[in-house]
């Protein structure tokens, strides 16, 4: 079953679970807009991005918000959709949904890319986050960190690892680690997982680094074996895989996230209404349960967390961009 078959079962499912909740407009905060919410997915359907969209838009329907909707506005890795909730107005009622990616990264690694996090957009929470996991062919001599770094050195340029693209936050992942181990990679990108996850199983690549929901059924059916996760902490998913960080690499910590923005102008009392409500919507058990299902863990970090953690993570990865010289295909 492909990951897009998963998440559209999780949303079905999601609909139905949301919709049976009761109506709580008496618990709406006087500043959350009292228009129609749109929340702008600025990618095609079928994908995380759409799953926590419509989670959301369901959630805060059932609360009482007049009515909310999802658009799906794909195209110019995001840019089309993100440039509709940067001129939208700033009145709370048009939001964007994102991968952190496009916060981050594309801002310094797409010339002229059209937008300005920090000038055009005011961040209301940081929504889910989803584990990232370094994986082998069952069998592969390759089974934790130090055996990569190990073979890395005794062969440089010999090791080949897949990701979902040039520039993608778990291509810089792997940069940062060759930087960090100062070991020597062959990366090859694609469009998608399924032909990368073909070719490691074929042989063709030695790596592949993906997020959590893509790679676990093939660790848990023994047909891939994982070396290490890029993120700060084991998951309970795989609690015997190790972290980079734990693997001689503390300063790496490598955690694919999703953000839900304003429009910049938005005023900050209605910001945090958004929050508090947004917020309610996430930590709900039936939410949290749904977002699980997908291999995401909610976060619900607030405003100026988020804003800092964009700033942080922005400069870690124009560093490694300039340094590695990545640019776009």
């Amino acid at each position: 079953m492909t990951q897009a078959m998963l998440t559209r079962r999780a949303l079905v499912a999601s609909a139905a679970v949301l919709a049976a909740l009761p109506a709580r407009a008496q618990g709406l905060p006087e500043a959350f807009p009292r228009r129609p919410i749109t929340f702008m997915a600025p990618f095609t359907p079928g994908g995380p991005v759409d799953a926590l969209a419509r989670i959301l838009a369901q959630g805060v329907q059932a609360r009482g918000a007049p009515a909310a909707s999802v658009e799906n506005r794909s195209g110019g890795a995001g840019t089309i959709g993100i440039d509709l909730v940067r001129r939208a107005a700033p009145d709370g009622a048009t939001l964007l949904v994102i991968p952190a990616g496009n916060l981050t990264i594309n801002p310094s690694f797409i010339p002229n890319i059209g937008y300005d996090v920090e000038r055009d957009f005011a961040p209301v929470t940081m929504m889910a986050t989803a584990p990232n996991l370094i994986v082998a062919q069952a069998g592969s001599a390759l089974r934790t960190p130090a055996d990569l770094i190990a073979a890395a050195r005794a062969r440089p340029g010999s090791i080949s690892y897949g990701s979902p693209g040039v520039g993608s936050q778990l291509h810089l992942a792997m940069e940062l680690l060759r930087a960090k181990a100062d070991i020597e990679l062959i990366h090859v990108p694609y469009r998608g997982t399924t032909q990368a996850l073909t070719d490691l199983l074929g042989g063709r690549i030695q790596l592949l680094v993906s997020n959590l929901p893509v790679v676990l059924p093939g660790v848990r059916e023994g047909r891939l074996q994982a070396l290490a996760m890029t993120t700060a902490q084991r998951i309970p998913q795989l609690p015997n895989v190790p972290t980079l960080a734990e693997s001689g690499f503390p300063d790496i910590d490598v955690t694919s996230w999703y953000g839900l923005l304003a429009p910049k102008a938005t005023p900050p009392a209605t910001v945090r209404a958004l929050f508090e409500v947004v917020e309610a919507v996430l930590r709900a058990p039936e939410t949290e349960r749904l977002i699980a299902n997908q291999g995401m863990v909610v976060v619900a970090e607030p405003p100026e967390i988020v804003a800092a953690r964009i700033r942080r993570e922005s400069a870690i990865w124009a560093e490694v961009i300039r340094t590695r010289r990545i640019t776009p295909d």
